[in-house]
């Protein structure tokens, strides 16, 4: 009779996240405001907020966006006031920066919203691959408010995982 193969990882304890499951569907939109900028650089008034006014808003229904200058102009701050406004109603966010800071963003936000409850007092692998843009930052914010709670924190895969985190006995 031959041996039966056991998993032992799918009998541990062992509690595996991946950041990936949590990740916000949705259209992602870069909104680069240099076209209404005279001369892709100077913000004026009047000009801008006749842009805002005009713009075809719908196009941001349910997206995340990101608001940002490729251009060195000096923006002011309500200039992306302006727009996160209009967009507060259709979009489901808004923020200033590239898209990195927007994943980084969003996943800020799942991160805090988390029930950590699952994990008091277990081991935790964060896995470490994912298809989907998880960014670092989020790796970094998930292990920091697991190590209250967690008996230990590793990161990869079961099979190959990096140690990062012990309660001490």
């Amino acid at each position: 009779m031959a041996d039966e193969i056991i998993n032992r990882v799918a009998n541990s304890k062992l509690q595996v996240i991946d950041l990936e499951d949590f990740y916000p569907e949705g259209k992602r939109i870069v909104f680069d405001i240099k076209d209404w900028l005279f001369e892709g650089l100077v913000l004026r008034e009047k000009d801008f907020r006749k842009h805002v006014v005009e713009h075809d808003w719908s196009q941001y229904q349910d997206a995340y966006v990101a608001l940002y200058c490729s251009t060195d102009a000096i923006v002011p701050d309500w200039a992306y006031m302006l727009i996160s406004v209009q967009l507060q109603d259709i979009a489901k966010l808004s923020v200033i920066g590239n898209l990195d800071q927007l994943e980084s963003i969003l996943y800020a936000q799942i991160i805090s919203e988390l029930n950590t409850l699952d994990y008091k007092d277990m081991p935790v692998i964060i896995k470490g691959c994912s298809n989907k843009p998880v960014p670092a930052n989020a790796l970094v914010l998930l292990s920091q408010k697991l190590k209250p709670i967690a008996k230990s924190i590793m990161f990869g895969e079961a099979c190959s995982s990096v140690p990062l985190y012990k309660r001490r006995k």
